[in-house]
């Protein structure tokens, strides 16, 4: 049996090598075609991941399912040219996450289900996640990991009959991996801005030897080999206004435990933002793979905006139709605040500041929206011709020397997507790759 691209990867790290990939947790159009893009460039795999919360069997918040979401990125790999046995889909957070409010029974057999439907499409990367407590649940005391290994196991062994249905289907299918870890940052960034603390060794090892006895108790052994990497916080977080840059040397004590496990690594959450070296000391140190997703749409909001300020000084004094898109964000956002007003604190200004350029970027949230959609829509129609040069440089300096340079197509698409692909580059930096053109 062929080993799956992300233990390839593992053994050749653990061999000495620097290798390492990371993973893009989103479901913009333009980051999905951003991240190919940028993976076609240097001939890399591009792992895309969907969180329980984006995509489930109920449409999740995107409204798509696990077999609508894989069909789509194809569809993209497709239009970009994208070679498709280079696209690892990943299923992120899967567990009870969105159904925390349900008792044990109920909510742990929507998990089953979400993960059937996961490793039944074409989705082979699976972060097993039960950290969370549900109704039924003692809300006084933690989890134990005993609790919570059975839990994931008992999803693992759903994921294993369905891999085993899907390969009666497809043969040549790819065995998934798994991602297990019970210390695992909230899903998006922070919503406090508190210190956190990097992961003990001890309670690290203590989750792999819950895990790996949970495993066994259910006759998972074989999948148990298939088990490549471990959930930590290795001391790196974002805020509203605030990034936890990573210190290697805070994190070295938690890094020396991956190394008794010969098939295993760490994966980090939200390393979004991290400067480029500090994702290469990640990667050094053991944590190969490397979560990004907010940081991503951060970049795409500001190429709008900055877009949106040269469509202002194109169109001032023209009979024409402004896009209006900061203005249709916000309204969205003061519409529905349920998706940012647990992250964004302070008074009336720092909330405002905020939700329109917090690094949490719950703005990507509402790019869905009608409303703000067809403000974009609206935008790029305005913008269809070349840009000026000099409104280029004032406004994104780093496409405006590309597009001087001839590197880059002065198109309002390209320019788009080429600034998400700078956020890339950092990943594509830490993975020992020249991310510079």
């Amino acid at each position: 049996m062929s080993m799956h691209p992300i233990q390839q990867i593992i053994a050749r790290h653990k061999s000495g090598g620097h290798s390492g990939i990371y993973s893009c947790y989103s479901a913009n159009e333009y980051v999905l075609r951003a991240v190919m893009r940028r993976a076609k460039r240097h001939n890399l795999p591009a792992l895309i991941e969907a969180t329980a919360n984006q995509v489930n069997q109920f449409g999740g918040y995107t409204g798509q399912t696990p077999e609508t979401f894989a069909a789509w990125c194809l569809e993209l790999a497709e239009q970009e040219g994208f070679d498709a046995s280079g696209l690892i889909l990943g299923g992120d957070h899967l567990g009870p996450l969105t159904w925390t409010n349900l008792h044990e029974d109920e909510a742990m057999q929507n998990a089953g289900k979400l993960i059937n439907d996961y490793v039944s499409t074409s989705f082979t990367k699976i972060h097993i996640d039960t950290s969370m407590r549900l109704a039924s649940d003692d809300k006084l005391k933690p989890l134990s990991d005993k609790i919570i290994s059975e839990r994931g196991a008992r999803l693992c062994a759903i994921a294993e009959e369905a891999f085993a249905n899907r390969k009666n289907a497809f043969p040549d299918a790819a065995s998934p991996v798994y991602v297990i870890g019970s210390e695992v940052p909230i899903p998006g960034g922070a919503q406090e801005t508190e210190e956190h603390a990097v992961t003990s060794a001890e309670n690290c090892r203590a989750t792999i030897d819950a895990f790996k006895e949970a495993f066994g108790k259910y006759g998972l052994d074989e999948a148990w080999n298939r088990v490549t990497a471990v959930v930590v916080q290795p001391g790196v977080e974002f805020g509203e206004d605030d990034v936890r840059v990573y210190n290697r040397e805070k994190a070295r004590e938690l890094c020396e435990t991956i190394r008794e496990n010969p098939g295993l690594v760490f994966e980090g959450h939200s390393t979004d933002y991290q400067p480029r070296q500090a994702l290469r000391e990640m990667m050094e140190d053991g944590i190969i793979i490397q979560k990004v997703g907010p940081a991503l749409t951060f970049a795409l909001r500001e190429a709008l905006f900055a877009l949106e300020n040269i469509e202002k000084i194109m169109l001032r004094g023209r009979d024409a139709v402004f896009s209006g898109f900061a203005d249709a964000l916000e309204t969205a956002m003061l519409q529905n605040p349920g998706n940012w007003n647990k992250h964004y604190h302070g008074d009336g200004f720092k909330q405002r500041v905020n939700r329109a350029y917090g690094f949490s970027d719950r703005a990507r949230y509402y790019l869905p929206e009608p409303t703000v959609a067809q403000a974009v829509e609206r935008l790029t129609e305005n913008l269809e011709k070349p840009l000026p040069l000099p409104l280029l440089s004032q406004f994104m300096p780093i496409q405006y020397q590309r597009v001087r340079d001839g590197l880059l197509k002065n198109c309002v698409h390209e320019l788009i997507m080429d600034r998400i692909g700078d956020c890339a580059d950092d990943y594509i930096f830490a993975m020992g790759c020249n991310a510079d053109r």
